[in-house]
């Protein structure tokens, strides 16, 4: 039997009659989701490898090491995605000197890591926001705030019809609810995050996040926000308590296929087959993470006890050593702020952390030069950098 996926009303763009879509309120019914066969093998698969990352983060001497660069890590993908062309270190460098060759690239990026610790701590008070239509506006304000984009309504559900595939009505490749059915549509999927709905969470944090990218409630930013949205739901059910998982690497690895997905489900009803990719890409990202915090955490341990048996090494330089988890690029005045000391003990803590091939200074400037912790940054990249096609969100 067919599935319902949703209704079409009529509508214009620039003098054009098209077909919006407003998508059918989850649960999926007639027939419900079957998650049989691949993809029950693929669910226990993925449920493990989540698993064993969030073991990993546990067992972690300093899970500082790896919130830190988790987090802009997946805020960098998941913006490379829409075409920001900024790097790791660009962002680093950055949060470090506040300065840029590329500084409306690097704003959106540490946009999204606003919008992310945002709506973490939202969701970790007691008084907080939980999961919720309110949450996501409040996330979107802080992504879209100074960026590009920012004058397209940032925190509101849009009022206006929008579409994706290009700059023009003649590319358009699909219609999403019009303005007059936002509210409904967000409030049944608030409804439904929210239900008794006895689907696994982690197949339902995938079916969530199209849902959303299918509404398309903003203006700008939806890809962002939607893949935000996974990050959120995977703490609130309960499946990481820290955020590990930098999933937008996986889904860019095969990011035709995401959309190839995301479009199946609209014109066929291919929850399946969404699923089943959903499932995958959970598994690479939480092996990926496995593979890269192991590999941190060893990084770590073998510069700690080089730092310890360099001659001449300081109390103040360990101090600097340990700050580096939150602070991977440091400069001279930075370096003071962090430890209140004077300029000298700083110089002095960055040149052992250089000696002791920690360090490695990255500008080749004279004055006003930055250090960066290169073998740490090389390590949370990996295979993951490189160019990124561009998306219409």
């Amino acid at each position: 039997m067919p599935r319902t996926t949703g209704t079409y009303r009529p509508t214009t763009i620039a003098g054009r009659a098209v077909e919006a879509f407003i998508p059918a309120p989850l649960p999926l019914k007639d027939p419900a989701l079957d998650l049989g066969g691949t993809r029950e093998t693929l669910l226990t698969e993925a449920q493990a490898s989540l698993e064993r990352l969030s073991l990993v983060g546990r067992l972690v001497p300093s899970i500082e090491w790896f919130i830190y660069g988790f987090v802009r890590k997946e805020a960098l993908i998941s913006s490379q995605i829409e075409g920001t062309q900024a790097t790791l270190e660009d962002v680093l460098e950055f949060e470090a000197t506040e300065r840029s060759d590329r500084p409306d690239d690097v704003e959106e990026v540490c946009n999204y890591v606003a919008a992310l610790t945002y709506a973490r701590r939202e969701l970790s008070s007691a008084g907080g926001l939980p999961v919720s239509t309110r949450l996501l506006c409040e996330a979107h304000k802080l992504l879209m705030k100074g960026a590009r984009g920012g004058n397209k309504d940032p925190g509101h559900l849009r009022k206006v019809q929008n579409w994706i595939g290009g700059r023009s009505a003649d590319t358009i490749r699909f219609v999403p609810p019009p303005p007059d059915a936002l509210v409904d549509a967000m409030h049944e999927l608030d409804r439904w995050i929210h239900s008794e709905d006895p689907t696994h969470p982690l197949v339902k944090a995938g079916l969530a996040h199209v849902q959303f990218e299918t509404i398309h409630p903003f203006l700008d930013g939806n890809g962002r926000i939607g893949r935000l949205l996974i990050a959120l739901l995977l703490e609130h059910w309960g499946l990481l308590d820290q955020p590990l998982l930098y999933i937008s690497a996986a889904i860019r690895r095969d990011q035709s296929e995401y959309y190839q997905r995301l479009s199946a489900v609209r014109t066929e009803g291919d929850w399946e087959g969404w699923t089943e990719f959903f499932l995958r890409c959970v598994r690479s990202a939480a092996d990926d993470g496995v593979s890269v915090t192991t590999q941190i955490s060893a990084l770590v341990s073998d510069d700690r006890k080089r730092l310890a048996r360099l001659p001449g090494s300081t109390l103040a330089a360990v101090q600097l050593f340990d700050m580096l988890p939150e602070h991977p690029v440091v400069t001279g005045p930075l370096v003071m702020k962090l430890m209140d000391t004077s300029a000298p003990t700083a110089r002095r803590s960055i040149d052992i952390l250089q000696r002791a091939d920690i360090l490695v200074e990255t500008t080749g400037k004279l004055r006003d030069r930055a250090f960066t912790y290169r073998r740490y940054v090389k390590a949370l990249t990996g295979e993951d950098s490189g160019d990124v096609a561009d998306d219409v969100s």
